[in-house]
């Protein structure tokens, strides 16, 4: 089984800031994003956030990268270009496990760390053209932007996920008072053989 630590959602480049932690809940903002996109902050209920988070730098109605998407016990996830060339090559195949992680801002100490918010263990995966037509599929609640999407080594990726339902400290990744790039690894992920590959 492989597992894949992929970042996803706002930080100092994309989107210019942190994503929020809420009421104990870590909420990944998506990135801003036009091509393919028929999906704003507001149809996401993320519109009062973003222009509090950013002081109104992105607004509400400007469209985002709703990927990756929950829903239901679901997730829906794009890739794309030489990030999907890097999956394949390394044999990402159904079954493995994506731990989507992001820059995250805490809620009482405002202090800005990476944690894991979310994964997907996929049953399919594939062109869209494809895998739409499996028995097993199911549609998102939203357009997917990957869906339509005319982009090079376009795949999609479906099956089981959901979303961190609170800040837990097992799922961060930054060390205490530490800058975001330092990491210390989860011990449920270290019998995996991450600890020499990630550890500071």
């Amino acid at each position: 089984m492989h597992f894949i630590l992929s970042r996803k959602g706002f930080d100092s480049s994309a989107g210019r800031a942190p994503s929020p932690i809420i009421d104990g809940r870590p909420v990944s903002l998506p990135i801003p994003r036009s091509d393919y996109s028929m999906t704003t902050y507001e149809h996401v209920g993320l519109g009062d956030l973003v222009e509090s988070v950013t002081k109104g730098r992105i607004a509400r109605n400007d469209l985002c990268h709703d990927d990756p998407m929950f829903s239901d016990g679901n997730c829906w996830f794009g890739q794309i270009g030489g990030e999907q060339t890097h999956l394949m090559k390394n044999g990402v195949t159904a079954g493995d496990v994506f731990l989507f992680f992001g820059l995250f801002k805490s809620e009482l100490s405002g202090e800005v760390h990476h944690r894991i918010y979310g994964y997907l263990r996929p049953d399919l995966i594939g062109p869209p053209t494809e895998i739409i037509q499996s028995p097993v599929w199911v549609p998102p609640p939203r357009p997917h932007p990957h869906l339509d999407a005319k982009w090079s080594n376009n795949t999609m990726y479906f099956g089981k996920g959901c979303l961190a339902r609170r800040a837990s400290e097992t799922l961060r990744l930054t060390k205490p008072t530490a800058t975001a790039s330092k990491w210390h690894v989860p011990e449920w992920l270290t019998r995996f053989g991450l600890r020499a590959r990630f550890k500071s």
